[in-house]
């Protein structure tokens, strides 16, 4: 499996990183949390996933500390605004607050992680001059649907959007129906949040299927790393999962060394089938 993907600018992104949802909310996982981050850098997935709304900045304090031992060079950022903060009036405070807590001078991507009411040609220009600012190298969105995705690049410099961070997985493939072709169509890279389930009951779902774990056994892996390497398969789809444990992250970055054969994709998708009309996008 390929380790890197490119973006339209000719940036390379890491096709697999890590998530922070939550982390950094509890001191008493603090160091744990740091040590898993480390130990997921030091296993190639050097794409760390934030947002100023985790832990209202804990998150993103969290991961100042923990790659502060690594060449910034080395690693590629990503943080999210918030919808409300989208607009001029704060954004540019939003983006120095988080560059900040997480002790760096740029972000390689940032994202508005919800779509609100302010003007999205309002969000891209603001962008696009932290851009030529140094101060993020790209932008991209985050939960937007096919029609806001449309909009949004009818808009000034909109074809300027990198990533389209959204939630998928082999139990949620919505995005396969339209959204996903649209994205390969304008080149825009798909970054996949939850790749592992949003929900205990829903991973069981899917972990316990027979299919499941006849494929995952063929393979010697875990059922989870099957999922994982799944939301790979496409040369345009990185995943963020989150890992707050040693052992979560090695496992996390075994996945890289992981090809699915035709056959694994065709049980899985006899299994777990993307539907076959549009439907609205499953988002946390």
């Amino acid at each position: 499996m390929k380790k890197n993907m490119k973006l339209k600018d000719g940036t390379y992104m890491p096709k697999l990183g890590q998530g922070t949802w939550y982390m950094g909310e509890d001191p008493k996982l603090r160091e744990k949390e740091i040590e898993a981050l480390q130990e997921g850098i030091l296993l190639g997935m050097t794409l760390i996933d934030t947002a100023e709304m985790y832990g209202e900045g804990r998150s993103e304090k969290l991961v100042g500390e923990a790659i502060k031992i690594f060449p910034r060079e080395d690693l590629f950022l990503v943080s999210k605004v918030y919808p409300h903060n989208a607009g001029r009036k704060n954004i540019f405070t939003s983006l120095k607050r988080s560059l900040e807590r997480l002790d760096t001078p740029y972000l390689d991507l940032y994202l508005l992680h919800w779509r609100g009411s302010v003007p999205l040609s309002e969000t891209i220009a603001c962008m696009e001059e932290m851009k030529k600012e140094g101060l993020i190298k790209n932008w991209g969105v985050s939960n937007f649907d096919l029609e806001d995705m449309k909009e949004l690049l009818s808009c000034p410099s909109g074809d300027q959007c990198s990533v389209n961070q959204v939630l998928y997985h082999l139990g949620s493939r919505g995005i396969e129906y339209d959204l996903l072709p649209y994205l390969k169509e304008e080149n825009i890279a798909l970054m996949a949040y939850c790749p592992l389930g949003h929900d205990k009951n829903k991973r069981r779902r899917i972990t316990e299927h027979p299919v499941v774990r006849e494929v995952a056994e063929k393979h010697s892996i875990t059922p989870l790393q099957l999922m994982l390497s799944f939301t790979l398969v496409e040369d345009c789809v990185c995943a963020i999962p989150k890992a707050s444990s040693l052992s979560h992250v090695k496992e996390n970055a075994e996945t890289l060394h992981l090809t699915l054969t035709e056959e694994d994709l065709l049980r899985l998708n006899e299994a777990f089938s993307a539907p076959r009309k549009s439907v609205p996008l499953d988002m946390l």
